[in-house]
């Protein structure tokens, strides 16, 4: 492949889309970005939904950007790959839209499409499916989300007409997005297997556990409706690539290959955990290995946090998702832990406060972001009250984080927040205070997921991050304290994902060339991860003996809410009969 040659990654989160356009060595040369829209529920805050057609248009903007910005050729882009969230995107057989949205217009052709994972409508749905007893629970730590698409997709059957349901198809959007492009609807494992309730080691789709939870249409249909063609690991090109409606939208030539995606943690994923990494300003020597992979977990962390680890066998951990066999690397298995609620838990925290406009209205006169002067006014109370620490600062101020429910290592969509030592203070020091043990609060569920995976038997031994949440250098270091292990920052915390994506275009342009065996897809995927990952900054355990036994403390306390709160709900639930 010409080094001249670029990339298109294509990155959908949660608020946006954004594209990037990466040369073979990785160098990322444009991105662009645009919003997407989300629509709530004004009486059910349980409801987030979107659209693939604004998406896509979206999408369409964002490339065409690119090149112009580049002044690159569309002959010189070789491949196309694609991430996005793990949300229910649903179409008719011919692709068209259909409304998810409830009430008259549920199951017709329209704009809002998108169920998007944030969406918790399907609570009692999921409850249903975690009594079964299928051996797809097993596959997901033992209890299914509600935010997977098996629970949505049958509330969409319990809420649409029949017929109406039984015309549609059901994508998680990644593949609906490499469906759209190509014209071909050949499904990612890296989709069916952690999100749709496919189980690779065991034939795939489960009839027996469709036909118990009421989807028995989906068996009867051979599966048409999820994909019944042979799912694809990550990167392998899909159908001829790009169609010429698709080609025609997006500014790039017909033919384009374009790569199985994957779900946008996985991306992550993708684009940090091959990097080499410096340590005080020196690069390592260290060139990793495809087995160095397993020591080294990806936090993905944007709005929510997602905690991916590869292992050459699976490994079974209650609370967290997987293990997954196949999703990237053929052979491998993956684990992925999650926080519903993280970046948006900060923001929250912050903007909730009622010294919030006094914040502001500082932030713009010293001409800073809040955080800077958040950490500012912590450094400034940790000096007056003469305290090693921040977290001696906030000892005795314990915040337990779980206000959208808990993805991992619990499972349990009805876990809430909790906050002990309260005083009567709503100053800008009582905010800043409150900022710090949601950072803590973060850190120390994170540092419960490795240890939970670790003890089932992975080895984990340093953090990859990616995500805006990589810019918060309090965080990180929060992070490398209570988690007693180096993390590493990726040389640019918005790139990794977009870059992981490109990669799955590389890929697809090169297996479509050499004809890859199975046996060989694996080592070329992490060659071209190692090639075009740039290097990433470590941060090492700094914390002081003191500190380390305050965050010791703090991690104690923090578990202890965790039995407190099941206790007292049951305790709750009794006294209701």
């Amino acid at each position: 492949m010409s080094p001249s040659a670029y990339y298109i990654g294509i990155d959908v989160g949660t608020g946006s889309v954004r594209a990037g356009l990466v040369k073979h060595d990785g160098t990322l040369v444009a991105t662009r970005t645009e919003d997407t829209i989300t629509w709530r529920d004004p009486e059910d805050h349980r409801i987030f939904e979107q659209s693939t057609n604004n998406i896509w248009d979206g999408m369409c903007k964002c490339i065409k950007a690119c090149l112009q910005e580049a002044k690159v050729d569309p002959s010189e882009v070789k491949g196309i790959g694609f991430d996005a969230t793990c949300s229910l995107a649903v179409s008719d057989m011919n692709g068209e839209p259909v409304v998810v949205t409830k009430g008259a217009q549920l199951g017709q052709n329209g704009d809002r499409n998108v169920i998007l994972w944030a969406d918790h409508r399907a609570e009692k749905e999921a409850e249903l499916i975690n009594s079964t007893g299928s051996v797809v629970l097993d596959y997901v730590g033992g209890t299914m989300s509600l935010e997977m698409e098996i629970p949505k997709t049958l509330w969409l059957k319990r809420n649409m007409k029949r017929e109406l349901f039984k015309r549609c198809q059901f994508f998680d959007l990644p593949d609906f997005l490499t469906y759209r492009a190509t014209g071909f609807n050949r499904r990612s494992c890296c989709s069916v297997a952690c999100k749709c309730s496919y189980v690779p080691t065991k034939g795939g789709w489960q009839p027996e556990f469709f036909r118990k939870i009421g989807l028995e249409e989906f068996v009867e249909n051979g599966f048409e409706q999820l994909g019944k063609e042979e799912v694809l690991t990550a990167g392998m090109p899909v159908g001829n690539g790009l169609s010429k409606r698709a080609a025609e939208e997006t500014g790039l030539l017909e033919g384009t290959p374009v790569g199985s995606g994957v779900i946008d943690a996985y991306a992550g994923w993708l684009g940090t955990v091959a990097a080499r990494y410096r340590v005080k300003g020196k690069l390592s020597d260290e060139v990793p290995t495809l087995d160095e992979s397993r020591h080294r977990l990806a936090a993905v962390a944007g709005t929510s946090t997602c905690h991916i680890v590869q292992s050459p066998e699976g490994v079974f951990v209650n609370g967290v998702w997987g293990p997954y066999k196949d999703v990237v690397f053929p052979g491998w298995w993956m684990n992925e832990g999650g926080q519903s609620s993280t970046g948006q838990l900060i923001d929250f925290m912050i903007t909730t406060h009622p010294a919030y406009p006094r914040l502001k209205e500082l932030a713009e006169k010293q001409q800073k972001n809040i955080h800077e002067v958040i950490q500012a006014e912590l450094e400034r109370l940790r000096a007056e009250e003469q305290v090693e620490s921040l977290t001696e600062l906030t000892k005795d101020l314990h915040f337990y984080p779980d206000l959208h429910g808990n993805r991992s290592p619990l499972a349990d969509p009805r876990m809430r927040g909790a906050i002990v030592g309260l005083a009567l203070d709503s100053t800008l020091g009582d905010l800043a205070r409150k900022a710090n043990v949601t950072l803590e609060a973060i850190a120390l569920q994170t540092r419960h997921i490795v240890d939970q995976m670790n003890a089932k038997g992975h080895s984990i031994r340093s953090v990859y991050m990616s995500g805006g949440q990589a810019k918060n250098a309090m965080l990180m270091q929060l992070f490398a304290n209570t988690c007693n292990m180096p993390v590493v920052l990726p040389q640019s915390s918005g790139a990794a994902v977009v870059l992981g994506a490109a990669m799955l275009g590389r890929f697809a342009a090169e297996a479509q060339k050499k004809q890859l065996s199975r046996d060989q897809r694996g080592q070329a995927l992490w060659e071209i991860m190692v090639e075009m990952t740039p290097p990433g900054d470590m941060v090492e355990p700094a914390a002081s003996a003191r500190e380390k036994k305050l965050l010791e403390a703090k991690y104690k306390i923090f578990l202890e809410q965790i039995d407190i709160q099941r206790r007292w709900r049951k305790e709750m639930e009794e006294a209701a009969r």
